[in-house]
């Protein structure tokens, strides 16, 4: 017989808060600012997404996030904390309509990072230690002092009144915990503003205002006070891809958006985005979503009917 643990019964019933918040396949956001929950009722292939720098974790289910050709399986023993905007697939691999795949969302700051950090938060080892290379998405042990925290949050969505007063408290809380845990180091380097991490992202900031202009590998460095075979360097090994793919992701994503939301056909959408061939759009479209653009669409919107 398997043994309940305390983490066992906290995710039991942070699922159930979450699948009373969130009665349908879908993903959705709550009133408490930076929060959001998910729910999937059957495994699903692997979805094109952007993941903003955050924590997500499973209450219930298993997932895979697929980051170029590396993956990073996560459940309820296992949870993903991210650091900058990656382009990744989610793909839910144990779920049903009896046993949900659900979880949250919560995404960080990193101003708040970096003030605990200053304040002598982070544990003297993780201090002296260095942290590994690699893509700016990790996995860590759930705890049940990490998961805590989360629960408590979780449960201000059947309190609204209290959102205000105790939801900064409870973030800064759990912002805490996460330094305490065998990823304090790489979200220290990733508040610092004398970091490589934090070069990359500022220099991810300027892409997603920016992609629809022509990029410059040279100036994009410079504008973040890096010499150019450095940026590349670092931008891919945190990426996944060099800063020109990562810019044609971000055209293909805000094109799929214009045509899905906008009602844009695809030589329009293509060009909004900085396409000068929608022959070339249409190649590009159809390599990273499977389909080309019109018949993506139609299937999405078929799909939302359902």
């Amino acid at each position: 017989m398997t043994r309940t643990t305390d983490l066992d019964r906290i995710n039991a019933h942070m699922a159930a808060v979450i699948c009373s918040h969130a009665q349908k396949t879908g993903d959705y956001p709550t009133a408490i600012d930076g929060l959001g929950l998910f729910r999937r009722d059957q495994p699903t292939q692997p979805d094109v997404c952007l993941i903003q720098p955050s924590v997500v974790m499973v209450m219930q289910g298993r997932k895979i996030m697929h980051i170029g050709e590396q993956q990073f399986p996560y459940d309820t023993r296992r949870f993903l904390i991210t650091s900058l905007d990656l382009p990744a697939s989610s793909q839910v691999v144990e779920a049903s309509p009896q046993q949900p795949c659900v979880g949250l969302v919560l995404q960080l700051d990193l101003r708040l990072i970096a003030e605990l950090a200053a304040m002598g938060a982070v544990p003297a080892q993780a201090r002296q230690g260095s942290a590994d290379k690699g893509v700016g998405l990790w996995l860590s042990d759930a705890s049940v002092t990490l998961v805590e925290p989360f629960q408590r949050l979780l449960s201000l969505l059947d309190e609204p009144a209290a959102i205000d007063i105790l939801a900064p408290m409870i973030k800064r809380e759990i912002h805490f915990r996460l330094l305490q845990t065998d990823q304090a180091q790489r979200l220290r380097q990733i508040a610092s503003i004398d970091s490589q991490g934090f070069r990359i992202a500022k220099a991810i900031d300027w892409l997603k205002l920016n992609y629809a202009a022509s990029l410059k590998i040279d100036e994009l460095a410079t504008r973040v006070q890096m010499s150019t075979p450095t940026f590349h360097h670092h931008f891919r090994q945190l990426t996944g891809m060099s800063p020109l793919q990562y810019q044609k992701w971000l055209r293909l994503n805000e094109a799929k958006r214009l045509m899905l939301n906008e009602h844009l056909d695809a030589s329009s959408a293509a060009y909004e985005v900085g396409y000068e061939s929608p022959s070339q759009f249409s190649r590009e479209y159809s390599r990273l979503y499977g389909a080309p653009p019109k018949r993506d669409i139609e299937n999405l919107r078929l799909a939302m009917r359902a």
